[in-house]
């Protein structure tokens, strides 16, 4: 009977894609949906072991030297007036005074460093947030590296030891953002139209070669 029921399930699952599981994203699927999120759902509650989850991806990640000194501290929603008034968001458009009303970021990330930063600890720091957001990305959040920030302020409200580096706001957006291929010589600042969607130039790949 056990053999028979197995083999049901089986022809089930060749005969019926809605009980097949999902693909994965590819790489670069990720990579185009892991964009800089601004404005979030705040109806959207980020949960604690999320965050774990996205810290987590840092003990499989390279470390220079293999030292591993970048330390996080996860920030949920109940947490999140300690750090909203000591960060900004959108500095190369700060006539639209981000984020707005209402889209404000409710969970982050806090990345510390146990040494004086140099430049081995600022390539774990690069590493270590593109790989926490692809992760949120692979689960259907979004998120923004924050380098606008009150170090001091951000550190004595969450009663750090260490000196931060770095926020990642996490969340699920409720913005439109899409890429746009230029030229070196076009500008690279990114702006939003009239109907407020985003937009994000990039290099094209020939671009990126050297001769």
């Amino acid at each position: 009977m056990a053999d028979n029921y197995l083999e049901k399930r089986m022809e089930a699952w060749r005969t019926q894609p809605n009980v097949r599981p999902r693909p994965r994203a590819s790489l670069e699927q990720l990579l185009r949906k892991n964009r800089s999120c601004r404005g979030y759902d705040r109806s959207f509650v980020v949960r604690a072991d999320q965050l774990r989850r996205l810290i987590a991806v840092n003990t499989l990640t390279p470390s220079a030297r293999n030292q591993q000194v970048l330390r996080f501290r996860p920030v949920t929603a109940e947490e999140a007036h300690k750090v909203l008034p000591h960060i900004r968001l959108g500095g190369a458009l700060p006539e639209l005074h981000l984020p707005f009303a209402g889209t404000e970021p409710e969970a982050f990330i806090i990345v510390c460093s146990t040494v004086e930063p140099d430049a081995y600890v600022y390539m774990d720091l690069g590493i270590a947030a593109q790989s926490m957001l692809l992760q949120a990305t692979e689960i259907g959040l979004n998120g923004l590296c924050i380098g606008a920030f009150d170090r001091e302020a951000i550190r004595r409200e969450l009663g750090l030891a260490l000196q931060p580096l770095l926020v990642i706001a996490v969340g699920r957006s409720c913005e439109r953002i899409e890429l746009e291929a230029i030229d070196a010589s076009e500008s690279h600042a990114y702006y939003r139209d009239a109907e407020g969607v985003h937009h994000v130039p990039k290099l094209r790949p020939e671009e990126l070669l050297l001769p």
